[in-house]
């Protein structure tokens, strides 16, 4: 039998989880209790106001039945709006705030060390081969998934 760390599924379980430990450390130093899918979710909110939910949830490859738990939490914190939308009265349709662009703006250079703190045993053209390899293999089977990534409206 093959060693445990030689399964890709393992190690990817592993990096994870140091990568979660690291994105917690990282923003807890900035000053801010945010989660690695909160932080996703204000992203994507700032560079596509007035999306739905729904939308949220495909562009960050979360479930749909639990992406309102976070837009929730992100509403508390009051770096969301959520409204009732006026093309679709089920729909609620989200807008960052000016507390969210401001917390958006600081958590970013936090989030970004955490990127590198996490790929640190790898060398410049490593980590290029790396994302490259890991996006080719993780597009390969999003399908699979059951909150498939899913790409934003064309019309937004």
């Amino acid at each position: 039998m093959k060693d445990l760390n030689d399964f890709p599924g393992h190690l990817i379980r592993r990096l994870q989880q140091i990568a979660v430990a690291v994105f917690h450390s990282e923003v807890e130093a900035a000053g801010f209790d945010i989660t690695p899918v909160q932080f996703a979710a204000l992203s994507r909110v700032g560079t596509h106001p007035g999306i739905d939910q729904a939308t949220l949830a495909g562009l960050i490859a979360y479930d749909r039945t639990t992406i309102a738990g976070v837009v929730d939490r992100l509403v508390t914190k009051g770096f969301l709006s959520r409204e009732i939308s006026a093309s679709d009265r089920r729909a609620r349709v989200l807008h960052m705030t000016e507390t969210g662009r401001a917390a958006l703006e600081r958590l970013t250079p936090a989030v970004e060390h955490a990127q590198t703190v996490m790929l640190s045993g790898l060398d410049e053209a490593e980590t290029e081969d790396f994302l490259r390899l890991l996006k080719k293999a993780t597009d390969a089977v999003n399908d699979l998934s059951r909150a498939p990534l899913r790409p934003a409206p064309k019309d937004r």
